[in-house]
């Protein structure tokens, strides 16, 4: 998931570079979204991992 908001980032910061604004506010919109469910999901799954332990 990290990987598309890169992409999305990316796509953003070219289509700035070439003036289209409408294209890089809605990329950056989407890696934005993306981002935020990236680190809600990281946190969850260190919770989870954190929550089990490991036992011998």
């Amino acid at each position: 998931m990290l990987g598309w908001v890169i992409t999305f980032l990316i796509i953003a910061l070219v289509a700035g570079v070439f003036g289209f604004s409408g294209v890089a506010a809605a990329s950056a919109g989407i890696a934005k979204i993306l981002f935020f469910i990236f680190l809600i999901l990281f946190i969850v799954s260190l919770v989870v991992h954190m929550g089990r332990g490991r036992r011998m």
